[in-house]
């Protein structure tokens, strides 16, 4: 499945695997809580807040929200495909490869609703 091309993605980050990756200028490379690009063999990501709001509350409940980021992503900048597929009746965009750190526009807080 496919959807229209968009310009940004939106990825929940764990702050300190951010924090890790920003500082040493080495690509980020977490794919979701817990696990890496190399385990699940993409980064998880989603298209727009109402997705985000849904991933926190089904997968980030027990995490402390200040533990968290969300990072804005510029898809141009990226050097790996971006898929859309299907999960939980919804297409959520998917990043095939690691996040150069100068791919990331904007830093900032999850939203406070989950």
């Amino acid at each position: 499945m496919s959807a229209s091309p968009a310009a940004t993605l939106l990825h929940i980050a764990e702050r300190r695997h951010w924090e890790s990756a920003r500082d040493t200028g080495v690509s980020y490379a977490m794919s979701t809580l817990g696990r890496t690009l190399d385990e699940e063999g993409f980064i998880h990501c989603s298209s727009d807040l109402g997705q985000v709001t849904g991933v926190l509350s089904r997968f980030y409940r027990d995490v402390e929200l200040d533990d968290l980021v969300l990072l804005t992503v510029d898809v141009a900048k990226l050097d790996a495909p971006v898929r859309h597929e299907p999960a939980d009746g919804q297409l959520f965009p998917h990043v095939y490869g690691p996040i150069p750190v100068s791919a990331v526009i904007e830093v900032g807080s999850v939203p406070r609703t989950r």
